[in-house]
């Protein structure tokens, strides 16, 4: 298991970010694990502009693989009166990887408040807990995870506990990105025990507070996908604090090869 805050550590700066080297247990198949790319892409994004507001909203392309030795780099696109627009690249020897828009931006006044019911009621694991921690060589190695199956009765949904073995020292926006796509996608519940390749290509994630805070670790993850065909599928996805409060809601197409 390698933290994320090692990996940061370890990096070494270069013009508009920093050189990184993935390790092998964050790797899923020949790429690095989504998540943990957007965390990278992120950490850059933050350094390249003084004073950001919090982050509002992270638009992301999976353009390819990314393994080894990889070079994170963020630019600055806009920076109006309250939002700033921060471009991120991870490239790779193969070429460009993973680019992300991140838009950061402050609380405006306003006279609507609409929470929308997307409060969650279930509790977090116990301390007693049996929990589901992946083989060290796949990037599920670097999480706990407790299923709730019976509260997910969908035909293509997910409803999991998940948090990071070693979550100390990383800034928590950090922490959401690296969380948030820590589910399998939610079509592979489709083909049963059968195996059949599937591969995030975009992922869009509005950001529900400014400042996202939990216990013990533990976020709440849901993918659902109501529709999957011709090599498609287009899944929604929600991320909630151990309290149950909203934190991040998002929106992700998905490759299915098979």
């Amino acid at each position: 298991m390698t933290p994320i805050r090692e990996i940061l550590a370890a990096a070494t700066p270069i013009e508009g970010g920093f050189s990184a080297q993935i390790p092998s247990d964050w790797l899923q198949g020949r790429t690095a694990y989504g998540g943990l790319s957007s965390a990278l892409a992120l950490h850059a994004a933050q350094g390249i502009e003084p004073d950001l507001p919090p982050l509002r909203s992270a638009q992301v392309s999976f353009i390819g693989p990314l393994s080894g030795d990889v070079r994170v780099t963020a630019t600055k696109l806009r920076r109006g009166r309250t939002a700033a627009f921060i471009q991120a690249d991870i490239v790779s020897d193969a070429g460009l990887g993973y680019r992300a828009v991140f838009v950061f931006m402050a609380e405006q006044p306003s006279r609507v408040a609409l929470s929308g019911g997307l409060a969650a009621t279930l509790p977090p694991p116990a301390a007693d807990a049996k929990l589901y921690t992946g083989p060290d060589e796949f990037f599920t190695g670097n999480f706990n995870f407790l299923d709730l199956k019976a509260e997910a009765p969908g035909e293509a949904e997910w409803l999991r506990w998940a948090r990071l073995r070693d979550y100390a020292g990383i800034d928590p926006m950090v922490e959401v990105l690296a969380l948030a796509d820590a589910l399998p996608p939610a079509a592979f519940k489709l083909f049963g025990k059968e195996f059949v390749p599937l591969s995030s290509v975009t992922w869009i994630v509005n950001l529900l507070t400014p400042t996202p805070a939990t216990t013990d670790g533990w976020w709440l993850l849901s993918a659902e996908s109501q529709h999957a065909v011709n090599g498609g599928s287009s899944q929604t996805m929600m991320l909630w604090n151990a309290d149950g409060v909203p934190i991040a809601q998002g929106m992700q197409s998905v490759a299915i090869f098979g």
